[in-house]
C-alpha cells in the first residue's frame, strides 16, 4: 500500500485531530438539556466528529491508515496536554491586575492534562475497536449497508470511550453510578448525532471514494494496534 497520503486524506487527518485535541477543553463543561433531566458535556458537540471521520477513514483508506491517524491524535493530544501543565506552573504575574487572568486560566487548564491522559486511553480504545469493527464488518458484508456499520462500529467506540473515559475524569467529583449515567447519556446522545449526520457521511464517503479511486478491503491485514509502521 501506497505511503503517500492525498490532501483529502490529510485534511480528515487534520480535523479529526483538531475535533479531539478542542473536546479536551470542553468536556468539563456540563450542560443541561432543556426540559429534560439529562447533563451532558460541552464536548458532545464535537467529539462524535472525530468518530464520523473514523469510519470515513477506515471506509476508503482501510484500518492501517485509520490506526496511522489514531498513533497521530494520541500522540499530539498528549503534547498539547504537556504544554496546557508546563504553562499552569509558569509563575503568575505581580500585578493585581493579571492575577485573576491566570487564575482563570490554571482554573480551565490545569484539567486538561487529567482530562487529556483519560481522554488519550479511552480515545485509543475506542478509536480502535471503532475501525476494527468497521473494517472487518465491511469484509464479511463485501461492502454492503455501510450505514448500519457505521452505527454499530461507532455505538462499539463510544462504549469503550465513554466507560474509561468518564468515571476517571469525574473520579471525586461524580459518584461510580453517577459517572457511568453520564457516560450512558454521552453515548446515547453521540450515536443519535450519528445518526442525524448519516446522509452527510454517506454521501462524502462516496464522493471520497471517487474522488480517490479507493475503496480498500482490508483482507489478511494484521490489525495489531501498535503496528503504525504497517500503512
Amino acid at each position: 500500500m501506497s505511503k503517500f497520503f492525498s490532501a483529502r486524506f490529510l485534511v480528515m487527518a487534520a480535523t479529526l485531530i483538531v475535533c479531539l485535541i478542542t473536546s479536551n477543553f470542553f468536556v468539563p463543561r456540563l450542560w443541561q438539556v432543556a426540559g429534560l433531566p439529562l447533563q451532558l458535556s460541552g464536548a458532545v458537540l464535537l467529539f462524535p466528529v472525530s468518530y464520523i471521520i473514523n469510519d470515513c477513514l477506515t471506509e476508503v483508506y482501510g484500518y492501517r491508515k485509520t490506526r496511522f491517524v489514531i498513533w497521530l491524535a494520541f500522540l499530539l493530544s498528549a503534547f498539547v496536554a504537556l504544554v496546557a501543565q508546563l504553562v499552569c506552573w509558569l509563575p503568575a504575574p505581580l500585578q493585581n491586575s493579571s492575577k485573576p487572568v491566570a487564575e482563570a486560566f490554571n482554573g480551565l487548564f490545569s484539567m486538561v492534562p487529567k482530562t487529556t491522559m483519560a481522554s488519550l486511553v479511552a480515545f485509543f480504545v475506542g478509536s480502535t475497536v471503532n475501525a476494527w469493527i468497521m473494517s472487518r464488518m465491511k469484509v464479511n458484508t463485501r461492502g454492503r449497508g455501510f450505514g448500519v456499520r457505521a452505527i454499530l462500529s461507532s455505538l462499539g467506540g463510544e462504549i469503550a470511550d465513554s466507560v474509561i473515559f468518564f468515571p476517571v475524569v469525574f473520579w471525586g467529583i461524580l459518584t461510580l453510578p453517577e459517572a457511568l449515567k453520564l457516560a450512558g447519556m454521552q453515548v446515547f446522545a453521540k450515536v443519535l448525532y450519528e445518526i442525524v449526520a448519516l446522509p452527510l457521511t454517506s454521501w462524502f464517503v462516496h464522493r471520497t471514494k471517487q474522488a480517490e479511486g479507493l475503496d480498500t478491503y482490508d483482507d489478511n491485514i494484521s490489525y495489531n494496534p501498535f503496528k503504525i509502521k504497517d500503512i
